[in-house]
């Protein structure tokens, strides 16, 4: 079993096991361990273009030891610019909350290019082009370039998490979250595809992990989950699966984000971040992937303003999400890792969550993190102490 390299952040003095990521679990609650790995599961929003700016991400990396940050460039709540004003501030931004971290950050941005692009000529980075764009041109060669530019950027600015591509099908070019914003490459699967598929490919040899988006489909939506319930029932079409089906057959994709989407067709009584039926049941078992899950961001309103954050993270952590994003953007709460972290520890403590099932998680977001080369702390559970030979 390959060893991980210790961080000095969180160091549980003679709990810590220098080995992989799969540790048995007991009968008994271990509250350090069950924190260890909520916190882990967590990505998280933050204010400040400085780690002196930026005191509360900081401290939640120092007490809780979250597993990863979200990078934007406009603060959506203030109407203001947040984390990103050049290369070299951004870079320095990253390096530092990563020294701080012990080299264990996942740092996840999105960076699609055309409307949705965080990394801006305004800010001092290369201009970039829609999935559109690309998708109507359907040359490989053009998207290659472009892609190994992306990938190279992020490399170099220590970013190493992309949220990206977007395989959702242009169903409906008016859609308010997809087609209106240029995010899709097309209408038609095998597009999307060899599209996804170079981008995808130009990450990977940088070293820069991709998670493709937002599954089941949300490109037939007439709403945006961004602002509230949205129900896809009646415009979902089965053709939406297949760039995730044909992607994963290939061994492609790292991460799958998921979608706030309503779709009875799937799961009649759940949004598929919250559904069992749609993470445990389709994606993993009739597609076949093995990778990391990962909301979409769970203070979109879709989630924040029909569920509440106990029953959201109850619901998406037993539907089979590994890793949760609060972008602290749409809503900003300074104490949501916190606050995440000591619901989680209640509902497994309550036999909500099983402590199984959070280890499950927390081994895939590690092993995402081994594959990348970033430290990966594994705590013991209380009765598998190290032995001292």
């Amino acid at each position: 079993m390959p060893l991980v390299k210790l961080s000095p952040i969180l160091l549980f003095a003679a709990t810590l096991l220098l080995a992989g990521c799969d540790v048995s679990i007991n009968d008994e609650p271990d509250r350090e361990l069950i924190r260890h790995n909520a916190a882990q599961m967590l990505m998280v929003g933050f204010r400040g273009k400085t780690v002196e700016e930026a005191e509360t991400i900081v401290a939640d990396i120092r007490e809780l030891g979250i597993g990863g940050v979200i990078l934007f460039d406009r603060d959506v709540s203030l109407g203001s610019d947040r984390n990103i004003a050049n290369p070299v501030q951004l870079q320095t931004l990253v390096a530092d909350l990563q020294e701080i971290a012990g080299d264990s950050l996942l740092v996840g941005i999105d960076q699609e290019g055309g409307y949705v692009n965080r990394l801006k000529p305004d800010y001092g980075f290369p201009p970039t082009h829609s999935a559109q764009y690309f998708g109507t041109l359907n040359q490989r060669l053009v998207t290659r370039a472009e892609a190994d530019q992306t990938a190279s950027l992020l490399k170099e600015l220590g970013i190493n998490l992309n949220f990206a591509p977007v395989v959702d099908l242009n169903i409906n070019p008016d859609s308010p979250a997809i087609g209106r914003w240029e995010r899709s490459y097309s209408a038609n699967p095998g597009v999307v595809v060899t599209q996804a598929g170079e981008v995808i490919r130009a990450h990977h040899r940088q070293g820069v992990a991709t998670a493709i988006k937002h599954f089941p489909g949300h490109g037939s939506a007439t709403g945006d989950s961004h602002d509230g319930f949205t129900d896809v029932t009646d415009t979902w079409q089965p053709v939406e699966l297949e760039p995730y089906e044909r992607l994963i057959n290939l061994q492609l994709p790292q991460v799958v984000m998921t979608a706030h989407v309503y779709n009875a067709q799937l799961d009649p009584d759940y949004p598929a971040t919250l559904s069992s039926l749609v993470m445990t049941d389709l994606l993993r078992g009739q597609l076949g992937f093995e990778g990391m899950i990962i909301s979409d961001d769970m203070q979109m309103r879709a989630i924040r303003d029909e569920y509440g954050l106990k029953t959201a993270l109850e619901k998406s952590i037993n539907a089979g999400v590994d890793m949760l994003i609060f972008g602290n953007n749409l809503q900003y709460e300074a104490n949501i890792a916190h606050h995440a972290v000591d619901l989680i520890e209640t509902l497994v403590l309550d036999g909500r969550i099983s402590q199984q099932r959070l280890q499950d998680a927390a081994d895939r977001v590690c092993q995402l993190k081994q594959s990348m080369d970033l430290a990966c702390q594994v705590p013991a559970p209380n009765d598998e102490q190290p032995s001292e030979e």
